[in-house]
């Protein structure tokens, strides 16, 4: 199956394996991981894990074939369509991590971008290469990038459609992390510095950072506000600074 959701430990795992073609994104396998997305919503896991199986990519973008001939109508509603998809990444009740293992390029970039957390094995290339074909970023690659390196590096980047290294893409900010080894292990040991923690707050802590990009100060602050409010009146807030104060861990409940 070129789209798989298993359990590991207290993860899922979103495997995209379509090997052949560097784990390329047909409208079908669009379609099988919005449905693995629906699906790990309703899991009891801590995160969501998301790579490309073998060790040439995590995924080399759309299935260009699938593109020529397209009436201009069913190409504006697959970039909808596709916009959606990766949205539902933000509405998830537990973080999602990407896991870049070799190429990320075009959709598939803009994959790793909705996730709230990127890392990437060192031999990664990441690009939005569209530009090269007379197309742009049509999945939200226009409006992430610039939100996360900012509008001149964002505007190099698509306006040449040139491929970036590992270590540029960390520097920049677009990978939080490089790794080593095996990279589905580095994704489970990185999840694991927040997966102890309330999901609800976490999920609070996501939405206010979020909220931020697209407020001014004052009212991102009345938001910090709100949210802050809703965190401290939890069970968990409660438990965890009762922890701090008895000098002991903290057994969040998610409530």
């Amino acid at each position: 199956m070129p789209v798989t959701l298993t359990r590991r430990d207290e993860f899922a795992l979103l495997t995209l394996d379509r090997q052949e073609a560097l784990n390329a994104l047909s409208f079908a396998i669009l379609e099988d991981i919005a449905a693995a997305f629906d699906e790990a919503a309703k899991m009891d896991i801590r995160a969501l894990l998301i790579t490309g199986a073998g060790p040439k990519a995590f995924c080399a973008g759309a299935d260009i074939k699938e593109l020529l001939g397209r009436d201009l109508a069913a190409q504006k509603r697959q970039a909808a369509r596709g916009q959606a998809i990766f949205a539902k990444l933000d509405t998830l009740p537990m973080p999602s991590v990407a896991i870049i293992n070799g190429f990320a390029f075009g959709g598939g970039l803009e994959m790793a971008l909705a996730c709230t957390f990127r890392i990437a094995t060192r031999n990664a290339k990441v690009g939005l290469p569209e530009i090269k074909l007379g197309l742009i970023p049509g999945y939200g690659g226009t409006q992430r990038l610039p939100r996360l390196i900012g509008e001149g590096r964002a505007l190099e980047m698509i306006m040449t459609g040139r491929t970036v290294a590992a270590d540029e893409a960390l520097a920049i900010g677009l990978l939080h992390r490089l790794v080593d080894g095996d990279p589905v292990e580095a994704g489970i040991t990185f999840a694991r510095e927040f997966s102890g923690y309330s999901l609800p707050a976490l999920g609070f802590a996501r939405e206010a950072v979020q909220r931020a990009l697209d407020l001014p100060v004052h009212e991102g602050l009345k938001v910090e506000t709100d949210l802050g409010t809703l965190a401290f009146r939890m069970a968990d807030a409660e438990e965890g600074m009762a922890a701090f104060a008895e000098k002991r861990k903290p057994a969040f409940r998610d409530r």
